[in-house]
């Protein structure tokens, strides 16, 4: 089957976020978006004639996930990393940013410390903000372009901390967690009694030749973690609100059903339920290419960059279509770097500070779209840096 993704789609006009609030978010509707975390490429056929195949039946009521739901996931989980998921660790999420936040809920009380790992995904700060916890930031080490876990930090705040939220694989930095980075996480969360949350949306999206490895196939006892997916990164599915969770721990568990049941959303959407299944059970060959065209779209932007504005430096991502670049050596203040890039460039990517202060003097873009507007998008920026140099 052939895939397309250089065709260009115009996505103006249909309440998209990405493109349609792009003066109320930058003041400059003009701007080339590359800020939302979703693609601007098609979702894949076979999902949308599932989609298109269920909207002809004339009646959209009330719904259940059938087993299907069920077995799409535990298989998807074995084809692509090699983890046996018993259907009964399955809870179903409208989407990983409200099941991060009914987590926080669920399980801690206001006053609680929470562990976040700036820079690092913003919707975790609000979850935290938002529902009277305390933010515990164990920022991670920036040298030589790499980002690392600062442990002693780490274990100081775990003896403090009911919960710690990792970003797996991590958002904005792009590390793929080895082994031995999360067996200590994993360890220090133990001894501590913190109960982890594992954000591993991204999870399919590896750049590299060394596989993600699910936190609970790697943990001993599944007594204190908490593992987010969804196909919605993967997939281009944002819109159709679905993802779920998988919890062992039977206490836990119940603990979130029912926090979700008391909410009366855990019913779903038709749609949602059926794009899930037909990404799960029919993506593979779509993903592979998929990968490989992010990855030409990776070694496009990081050749240009060195080649063309060397001020630049890209932190290459082992994963995830999200780059976070560093301005530093533009000596230009937040608001002035902000500024710059909207005013001058036309571009919108989502600002450094935005994933903790130590996100000062970066940017994070999206390379999830045709290459012809992705090198359009670094002729803009060249051309605006050349004017201050």
């Amino acid at each position: 089957m052939k895939y397309d993704f250089d065709k260009n789609i115009s996505r103006e006009n249909t309440n998209c976020v990405k493109y349609d609030i792009r003066e109320e978010y930058f003041g400059n509707k003009e701007v080339m978006p590359m800020w939302v975390a979703d693609m601007d490429f098609e979702t894949p056929g076979f999902i949308r004639k599932a989609i298109i195949k269920r909207a002809k039946h004339p009646i959209y009521g009330y719904t259940i996930r059938g087993e299907g739901f069920y077995t799409s996931i535990i298989n998807w989980m074995k084809k692509r990393h090699s983890w046996d998921v018993n259907k009964d660790w399955i809870s179903f999420a409208p989407g990983i940013v409200p099941a991060i936040n009914m987590a926080v809920l669920a399980f801690t009380k206001p006053g609680d410390k929470v562990i976040i790992q700036p820079p690092v995904y913003h919707p975790f700060f609000y979850a935290i903000k938002d529902h009277k916890r305390e933010i515990l930031e164990n920022n991670l080490i920036h040298e030589n372009g790499k980002y690392t876990i600062d442990y002693k930090d780490f274990e100081d705040k775990a003896k403090e901390a009911s919960v710690f939220i990792l970003c797996h694989p991590h958002n904005p930095v792009g590390r793929l967690w080895k082994r031995d980075e999360l067996k200590q996480i994993i360890d220090i969360c133990s001894k501590n009694n913190v109960l982890i949350f594992s954000d591993e949306i991204h999870s399919d999206l590896i750049l590299v030749d060394r596989p993600h490895i699910p936190l609970l196939k790697l943990a001993e006892k599944h007594s204190n973690i908490i593992s987010f997916y969804a196909p919605s990164k993967t997939f281009n599915l944002a819109g159709l609100s679905t993802s779920f969770l998988i919890i062992p721990d039977k206490k836990l568990k119940n603990i979130y059903e029912s926090f979700m049941n008391s909410l009366h959303i855990s019913m779903g959407n038709i749609f949602g339920l059926v794009a899930l299944e037909a990404a799960y059970n029919d993506g593979e060959d779509w993903l592979a290419r998929l990968l490989k065209y992010l990855n030409s779209n990776l070694d496009f932007l990081i050749s240009f960059i060195k080649k063309n504005i060397p001020e630049i430096k890209v932190i290459k991502p082992e994963a995830t279509y999200l780059v976070w670049l560093d301005f530093g050596q533009l000596k230009l203040k937040d608001k002035e770097l902000r500024s710059f890039i909207i005013e001058e460039a036309g571009l919108g990517f989502n600002d450094g500070p935005g994933f903790g202060q130590s996100g000062s003097g970066f940017q994070r873009i999206n390379i999830a779209l045709p290459r012809k507007r992705l090198k359009k998008a670094l002729k803009k920026l060249e051309a605006a840096i050349i004017k201050i140099r």
